[in-house]
């Protein structure tokens, strides 16, 4: 079982065989920040849209569910094969390739007449972010010198962690202001930004690969990828125990043990060498990335309908006050590279989760329909800076397991664990406030309507809709109603707490060394460095 340090890795070169200077490191590091911000906020940003589709596309909720989710099945799907193909064909072509993918594909989804042409511009752009996500952060690992990798890290972690939440922020102003329509402005932006930027300063490098690409890993991996989302994703809507949400779960996992033994047949010529995963930094930092990310995508879940069903307030405001959380994330992700540097980055990703999980305690503890928005704001705070100073450091370890050679595929296991995250976050925390949710509301509906009731137990939205129907016993409803949803509330957060608690105890026991590792000596690599174009 690896266990060594891999070899220091030294920068890509530029023209002329000159390593990039500051200048032109800053200038890749903006335009990267700006490629992963456009698909970051591409994730979330139709949220905010979705009963606007539905009326001007007259479809179903189903399907302008799919509309969102297929972005997120495309992309999660094809991040190691992409990200592998990234590292052969050289990461600059790739990312000019991706850009141009996911730009083209915005164009078409602002502009499509039917909910299946959005459909299929949804699919297409989930395809370029697949290309775009890894090499941006491959991009990072493969050209910053060692003593400034760890800061650019931290900015790469930021912008993939709090981007989703500003993106959802201008999307909704963009909603409030003008159309669904123009959602599509914003990454359209932004690519073209990047795409300056990259073409400009980006250097190229890719590795000589000694063996054919695992065409058969790759396929593994993207069906096993596929079934587990889905599975995720139909889940709390069609139920656990629909044929579709079992098909999807036995196909995950077939394609699962096959990609692994077949991985572990392979072992140099693999996709992915699965040993690795017994090496703590790989295993500590992806599990670390999985708990983070799938809180902070749970806690979006039970925060919107907090802020705009029991509080009242409007998508944009909604948005808006999530964005403490957000900012404080995004500002000690970059801090944390100088705290690993001086306690080591085990103690800075168990003091992050630990400070998180205090979080998830604090709105458990204080949450209340009375005390609104300021009952909940200290414990997003520290949900903010916890989680930006553990992710940092997680994602350091991740893209130091693997050698230069797969960066791409490092920085795409980076971001499937990731996703996976965000998708088991969203369906256990998110069932677990339903539960809830339902379990308290059956005991306060006494003497109201049995329609109204029956309506009033299926969410919280929907028993307010009912409750302007109710009479005299409207305000009984919606009390009846805010009431439970704190309920459930709180039983969501001392779930995630629970979970943080235990991982902090993990990473603890099995996280990366607590002090800096010396680098090995150089080692020869199959490194190629290509000139820019």
């Amino acid at each position: 079982m690896p266990t060594n340090p891999p070899p220091t890795r030294a920068a890509a070169k530029v023209p002329g065989g000159a390593a990039p200077d500051a200048r032109q490191l800053r200038t890749i590091l903006i335009a990267v920040s700006i490629a992963l911000m456009a698909v970051i906020a591409s994730v979330s940003g139709l949220n905010v849209a979705q009963t606007d589709m539905a009326v001007e596309f007259h479809a179903s909720q189903g399907t302008i569910l799919w509309i969102i989710n297929v972005y997120t099945l495309a992309l999660a799907s094809l991040l190691l094969p992409l990200g592998a193909l990234g590292d052969r064909l050289g990461r600059k072509p790739m990312l000019i390739t991706g850009l141009l993918v996911f730009g083209v594909a915005s164009a078409l989804s602002g502009l499509a007449p039917t909910a299946e042409i959005m459909l299929a511009a949804r699919v297409l752009s989930g395809i370029g972010a697949a290309i775009v996500m890894p090499i941006t952060l491959a991009v990072i690992t493969s050209t910053f010198p060692e003593e400034q990798r760890g800061k650019a890290i931290g900015v790469w972690t930021g912008v993939a962690g709090g981007g989703g939440i500003l993106g959802m922020f201008l999307s909704a102003l963009l909603v409030d202001v003008a159309s669904w329509r123009w959602l599509f402005v914003l990454p359209i932006a932004l690519i073209a930004v990047a795409l300056a930027l990259t073409m400009g300063s980006v250097p190229n490098s890719r590795e000589r690969a000694a063996h054919p690409f695992d065409t058969v890993g790759a396929l593994a991996s993207v069906i096993a990828v596929v079934g587990f989302i889905f599975t995720l994703q139909e889940g709390p809507e069609h139920g656990w125990s629909a044929p579709a949400t079992l098909i999807a779960l036995a196909v995950g996992i077939v394609a699962g043990v096959t990609f692994v033994w077949w991985e572990l047949r392979c072992r140099d010529a693999s996709l992915l060498d699965v040993r690795l995963f017994g090496e703590r930094r790989l295993a500590g930092g992806s599990a670390t990335l999985l708990v983070v990310f799938g809180i902070q995508a749970g806690i979006a879940v039970v925060l919107f309908p907090f802020l705009q069903a029991v509080l009242g307030w409007s998508g944009l405001l909604s948005t808006l006050a999530l964005m403490p959380m957000a900012v404080l994330m995004m500002m000690t992700s970059g801090l944390a590279p100088k705290l690993a540097a001086r306690i080591g980055a085990r103690l800075t990703m168990a003091g992050g989760i630990a400070l998180g999980g205090l979080g998830l305690v604090s709105m458990a503890l204080f949450v209340s329909v009375d005390g609104g928005y300021l009952s909940i704001l200290p414990g997003m705070i520290a949900m903010g800076l916890g989680m930006g100073l553990a992710m940092t450091p997680s994602t350091e370890a991740i893209t130091a397991s693997l050698p230069r050679e797969k960066q791409g595929v490092a920085s795409a296991l980076n971001d499937v664990t990731r996703e996976f995250g965000t998708a088991l976050g969203v369906a256990v925390l998110g069932a677990l406030l339903s539960a809830g949710y339902q379990s308290s509301i059956g005991t306060k509906l006494s003497g109201i309507p049995q329609g109204t009731a029956d309506s009033a137990r299926e969410g919280i939205a929907t028993a307010i809709e009912a409750a302007q129907d109710a009479g005299a016993q409207k305000d009984a409803v919606i009390h009846a109603a805010q009431q439970s949803f704190v309920n459930g509330w709180q039983q969501a957060m001392w779930v995630g707490a629970a979970v943080m608690a235990a991982m902090v105890l993990y990473v603890l026991a099995r996280g990366p060394k607590n002090t800096p590792a010396t680098p090995a000596p150089p080692a020869e690599t199959n490194t190629d460095p290509v000139p820019t174009q």
